[in-house]
């Protein structure tokens, strides 16, 4: 049966925020130095014998923009995490200001992606620059999680999983504050709406929709 569900539709933003908690007060978080990202990625890539290939998991921006180049790209799936708005962005998505949102995974439940395998060669300089994308502000926590492809196969995967520790960390949110981050946060990379709705659209064309952010952005988008 044909998915009759309209395209989602960018919106107009807002001239300023309507809610009470919004902008939040957060702490200064600084960059990681180039010496505790290296750090960083040697530690998780400890066991990694440099021969064999490494599969990603995807389950935000990576899914429509990897921004490395793949060997395979396969719908996937892991347990004991969760895809949601949990991340405040005050670059790609948003200002110190008008701090935005972007996706991160956190404990509980499930959650759909693509897993991408990356070669083995070349892919320290590939990954390198992945940590510079992800790690920049150490929100984030580097783990190998068990992932299950879509055609059965089952491989340990590199997934970037939120720090709830973290500064930026948001909890869960109300919608009046992801209407108005939805309505008026932009940054470096464009809109916190255009980054949730070119997800939402990849989750379903890849046939793996997620429903409650697809709801979630119903429920917040700013009102005509």
């Amino acid at each position: 049966m044909k998915d009759e569900t309209p395209e989602f539709q960018p919106l107009a933003p807002l001239s300023a925020p309507v809610s009470p908690d919004y902008p939040p007060k957060l702490v200064e978080s600084p960059l990681l130095t180039d010496e505790e990202l290296a750090a960083s990625r040697e530690r998780t890539l400890v066991n990694w014998d440099r021969q064999s290939d490494l599969w990603l998991f995807g389950y935000g921006s990576l899914i429509w923009n990897p921004g490395l180049p793949t060997v395979e790209a396969v719908r996937s799936k892991v347990h004991g995490y969760h895809r949601g708005l949990y991340l405040w962005s005050r670059v790609n998505r948003g200002t110190p200001e008008q701090p935005g949102l972007v996706l991160a995974l956190d404990r509980g439940g499930s959650c759909t992606g693509i897993a991408f395998r990356l070669a083995a060669d070349g892919a320290p300089e590939h990954l390198e620059v992945l940590w510079r994308r992800e790690m920049a502000m150490a929100s984030y926590r580097p783990a190998w999680l068990p992932c299950t492809l879509a055609d059965g196969r089952r491989v340990v995967a590199l997934a970037f999983v939120m720090r709830r520790e973290a500064a930026s960390y948001t909890g869960k949110l109300a919608d009046p504050v992801v209407r108005t981050v939805l309505g008026c946060a932009s940054g470096r990379y464009g809109t916190t709406l255009d980054y949730v709705s070119r997800t939402v659209e990849a989750l379903r064309e890849s046939g793996m929709p997620d429903r409650a952010l697809e709801a979630l952005l119903t429920r917040c988008k700013a009102q005509e």
